[in-house]
């Protein structure tokens, strides 16, 4: 005889359920070991340490340098376009590039380094007066924030009423309804800013309409030329730019436009009767060798 088969569901379900809460409960338990064992630990706090000097209410020198560095590099497109030469050479360049009819050569990363470094060629002895007036006594304590800005803004200051036009100025000095100024150093800087920056474009204007002479009388050669020849479909600035390019290279165009960039603000200006620095010394025959 068979027999009968028992039922063993209902025993494994209840083991399983065993195993459930054995588990959770030993993952219950090793989460509150760890919580009971592990230290708290905290961040440092943070903190700014001025130095010796704190105690007495004085700023450190290095903290000194921090602020003047942001402030410099925030300040510093401002001050590269308003109250230098750059405004001047970068119109000049553009100008250039337009006259000749190439739009995208030299590209525009190359114009401007080529302006940034040209800048600092004729303002270095401006930098210099000014970091030296201003930013190292700033630096070794000796004179406050204010009159820092004072020493280090006068050299730009003398550079600007150097090269503004006496209209221009007395343009922005009438809309401001101030007093005539007794001094150049009397202009405030609300005027004295404006002022130069449009006597820069005026006198870049100026360069760029004789830089733009030239090349058109070749575009209007050029076109007499296509015209009397029947071939008016032809458009004359494809045939002129390579008569501008070769023209600008055989008179040294760069190398003439940069030194009267830099000598139309009396930088390195040379007098004529002067002889140009050799470039190669002289070499003795004998040293070099004869040749057979």
């Amino acid at each position: 005889m068979t027999q009968p088969k028992t039922d063993n569901a209902p025993r494994r379900i209840v083991k399983n359920k065993v195993a459930l809460w054995g588990l959770a409960l030993s993952a219950i338990s090793m989460v509150i070991l760890m919580i009971l064992i592990n230290t708290p630990a905290f961040a440092q706090s943070v903190t700014l340490d001025m130095g010796a000097g704190a105690q007495d209410g004085t700023v450190s020198g290095r903290v000194v340098q921090l602020v003047a560095l942001l402030t410099i590099l925030s300040l510093a497109p401002s001050i590269l376009i308003m109250m230098t030469s750059f405004t001047r050479i970068i119109v000049v360049l553009s100008f250039l590039r337009t006259a000749i009819g190439i739009q995208q050569t030299p590209p525009n990363t190359v114009m401007i380094s080529l302006a940034i470094f040209l800048t600092f060629f004729i303002m270095a002895p401006t930098f210099q007066t000014a970091y030296q007036a201003g930013v190292v006594p700033l630096i070794e304590e000796q004179i406050d924030e204010v009159e820092a800005f004072k020493r280090t803004v006068e050299p730009f200051r003398e550079f600007m009423v150097k090269h503004v036009r006496e209209t221009d100025l007395a343009l922005f000095a009438q809309m401001n309804q101030s007093e005539p100024f007794p001094s150049p150093e009397a202009v405030p800087l609300q005027v004295l800013i404006p002022a130069f920056m449009i006597s820069e474009l005026r006198r870049a204007f100026e360069i760029g309409f004789m830089l733009f002479l030239p090349f058109v009388i070749i575009d209007m050669v050029t076109a007499s030329i296509l015209m009397s020849m029947g071939m008016m479909m032809l458009p004359p600035v494809m045939i002129s730019l390579p008569f501008k390019i070769v023209f600008f290279v055989l008179v040294d165009g760069w190398h003439l436009l940069a030194g009267t960039l830099v000598q139309s603000f009396d930088v390195g200006a040379v007098p004529i009767n002067m002889p140009a620095p050799a470039l190669i010394p002289d070499v003795p025959a004998e040293a070099i060798g004869t040749v057979p």
